[in-house]
């Protein structure tokens, strides 16, 4: 589904990989590690700008929550009015209630591709998209602690001595990476919630509810599915990324609104 984002994924991943392959070495993990955060960084820097929209359109949600109000109690009993008038009160305003999701959807396809591009580094295989022979053998060779990058907790213990790794230095690498990645998916989200509350009840619980349930998804996911040690560098350092990022476009947001105290 995802085959056409395959290349441009694998394109940045190699890039900074030959970036950091000259003074660290191509068969280091740290080499590695670097490249899938700086494919994190490079992708996101890409994405500040729906996501300076997401929060700009979140703010002038929040101020219509005194007219949405309005509209539920007038038009309690009549859910189609009630949606016709809600819509027409966003549509007034310049408010798109998806609009704020419009960053985390684009992220997904990312995700996704880079998944597969790492599942598609495979022993004797002469090529991984942009990755020729070379980097193949240079991303098999590279571990991070004895726990390969490629590999899983999951995994067959015979399938991860033929990568020359074993289990339990994959839990030994894994487990951590898993608790640091659920830790700041649940700050991330808690910040998120804290900065942009959403004026819809029912959308407040629902981010609410998800706050505590992606961070066990994330264990979950890492202790019984087949996701990769990369993968799990690549959510932490989403994370991590985003929690700085909204930090700071919250402040232009901010500084936005108080040159224009009257605006929605």
């Amino acid at each position: 589904m995802f085959d056409f984002l395959l290349y441009p994924v694998s394109a940045i991943l190699w890039f900074w990989h030959t970036a950091f392959a000259g003074p660290l070495g191509p068969d280091s993990g740290l080499a590695w590690t670097l490249a899938v955060v700086f494919l994190v960084f490079t992708v996101r820097a890409l994405l500040i700008r729906p996501a300076l929209g997401q929060l700009r359109s979140a703010r002038r949600t929040r101020a219509l929550a005194p007219q949405l109000e309005k509209l539920r109690t007038k038009y309690r009993k009549d859910r189609q009015r009630l949606a016709r008038e809600t819509q027409k009160l966003y549509a007034d305003n310049g408010v798109s209630p998806l609009g704020g999701c419009l960053p985390a959807l684009l992220q997904i396809p990312v995700f996704l591709s880079l998944y597969w591009v790492l599942r598609d580094f495979i022993p004797g295989a002469t090529s991984n998209h942009v990755f020729d022979r070379a980097g193949v053998t240079s991303f098999l060779n590279a571990d991070i602690f004895g726990a390969k990058l490629g590999n899983w907790i999951s995994q067959p213990t015979a399938d991860l001595v033929a990568f020359g790794t074993s289990t339990a230095h994959m839990i030994a690498v894994g487990v951590p990476l898993m608790v640091l990645a659920g830790v700041a998916t649940f700050l991330t989200m808690r910040a998120s919630l804290r900065r942009t509350e959403p004026a819809n009840p029912q959308v407040a619980t629902v981010s609410r509810l998800m706050m505590y349930l992606a961070p066990v998804g994330i264990l979950v996911s890492g202790a019984f599915f087949p996701v990769p040690i990369a993968v799990l560098l690549y959510v932490l350092a989403t994370n991590a990324w985003t929690f700085g990022q909204q930090h700071v476009l919250t402040g232009v947001v901010e500084r936005e609104a108080t040159r224009r105290p009257h605006g929605p």
